[in-house]
């Protein structure tokens, strides 16, 4: 494991899950999604890490991040990128983010309050994008939105079960895209539900 995995792996271990979690606390400890309101979802732990990992952040990244939910995803983001654009649906949780990443202190996070399926045009491309609702196909809008070096993390498939997918797209703007797992995520809405 390189140092930076190490790095992130470390401060994920650190992080109190129960922090962004308003109900449920008791359980926070426990490796599973559990629900947050509004039919979201808080994502199991393991899988944050896993998805975080994958990702292969850096210090400049500039990140795009699809659905806030929580904030709990956010926040392992924002500690090991430069720059975190998060896009969130459901109103109440966009607001409960917002204010529980600013008492955390988090101060290289910009919200928006917005259907992410199109992503974030306004500030792409993007050197990392990580989508944490299953879509039933690649949004085209975020790979366009994706810059030329940079990588996705998006869950794709069926109601049931998804495929983890690890989209590249290389120097020359060539995409290629690798399956990591098989999960289960809550919807993207929108044009790719």
């Amino acid at each position: 494991m390189n140092s930076r995995r190490k790095e992130i792996t470390a401060y994920f271990e650190s992080m109190d899950r129960s922090f962004f979690m308003d109900t449920n606390k008791e359980f926070a400890r426990l490796d599973q999604a559990l629900p947050i309101g509004y039919e979201q979802t808080i994502s199991q732990p393991s899988l944050v890490l896993e998805m975080t990992l994958a990702l292969d952040l850096q210090a400049n990244s500039k990140v795009l991040e699809i659905g806030t939910g929580s904030g709990f995803q956010t926040a392992l983001l924002a500690e090991f990128s430069r720059t975190v654009y998060t896009v969130e649906r459901i109103e109440a949780l966009h607001i409960r983010a917002k204010e529980r990443l600013a008492e955390a202190g988090y101060a290289n996070i910009q919200f928006k309050l917005a259907d992410g399926s199109s992503g974030w045009e306004e500030h792409a491309p993007y050197d990392r994008i990580m989508v944490t609702a299953a879509a039933s196909e690649v949004p085209q809008e975020l790979v366009e939105q994706l810059g030329n070096g940079g990588k996705m993390i998006i869950p794709v498939g069926g109601p049931m079960v998804q495929e983890l997918r690890l989209i590249a797209k290389d120097s020359n703007g060539k995409l290629s895209s690798e399956l990591l797992n098989q999960v289960v995520f809550v919807r993207l809405k929108g044009k790719y539900e």
